[in-house]
């Protein structure tokens, strides 16, 4: 049985790829501060961990090895970026830079960027000494665009660019390295402010763990690496529907940022 570790599985995109990767056959370890109460299934092997603190980013590589299955799979959505959108009743989110709270940068960057980077850095080794590996980064067009505020994009475009270079840097040891894009994704936070959003073309969150398990079974995968990939996009080509048998349409830049 293949191994995979999902970061930020309390909620989200992270829940989500969890549940369609242990649905795929996987043996998933799945982190998250708060994953103690998250909706998960039975097998899933729950390790609460902040990522912002690498001893615990540690740890939880610790005991994925003490289990002894190795790691084929590590996809990366811990991220503190849609905590705290409203402050004092304001909605601070598309604020221009000066006016964003400092701490933005911090759950961006540190619980979003730096975090991946840590957890790539423990499970690389792992990887290259199996010869074989996946590392999922999750991102989003926002490094191509400026949606939402300055330091979103600049914490999305550096997911790509790290995806982009630890793929060069991964690659003669056969792991490959991939930025996913979803769009627009049921999470809690989206279905509780559904008259906001048309969710007529939206993927629920299981769909990404749907599509990363058809990559890693992909050929082809090598070939990807270093690369963005769009979920749905992603899912049509490999034959894979979402959990109602619907085959999303991809966004495009146009799509989320329109001119």
């Amino acid at each position: 049985m293949p191994t995979a570790l999902v970061t930020g599985a309390s909620r989200g995109v992270g829940r989500g790829a969890a549940i369609g990767l242990a649905e795929a056959g996987y043996d998933v370890f799945a982190t998250g501060r708060s994953l103690a109460a998250a909706d998960l299934p039975e097998g899933v092997r729950r390790i609460v961990c902040d990522h912002e603190d690498d001893a615990q980013t540690a740890r939880v590589f610790a005991d994925i090895a003490a289990a002894g299955g190795g790691l084929d799979l590590l996809v990366n959505s811990a991220w503190g970026g849609y905590e705290g959108m409203v402050e004092d009743g304001a909605f601070t989110w598309g604020e221009p830079f000066w006016r964003q709270p400092m701490r933005r940068w911090a759950a961006m960057m540190d619980a979003g960027v730096r975090a991946a980077y840590v957890a790539a850095a423990l499970a690389a080794p792992i990887m290259i000494a199996a010869g074989r590996g996946l590392i999922v980064n999750v991102s989003f067009w926002a490094a191509q665009a400026r949606i939402g505020n300055a330091i979103y994009g600049a914490a999305k475009a550096a997911t790509d660019k790290l995806t982009r270079d630890m793929a060069d840097e991964l690659r003669p040891h056969g792991v490959s390295v991939i930025s996913l894009y979803p769009g627009l994704v049921r999470t809690e936070a989206v279905l509780a402010a559904a008259g906001a959003f048309d969710l007529s073309n939206s993927e629920s969150p299981e769909f990404q763990g749907r599509v990363i398990a058809a990559l890693a079974r992909d050929p082809n995968l090598a070939a990807r690496s270093g690369q963005v990939v769009i979920a749905a996009a992603a899912a049509r080509e490999l034959g894979v529907v979402d959990i109602d048998g619907a085959s999303p349409a991809p966004l495009t830049l146009g799509d989320v940022a329109p001119a």
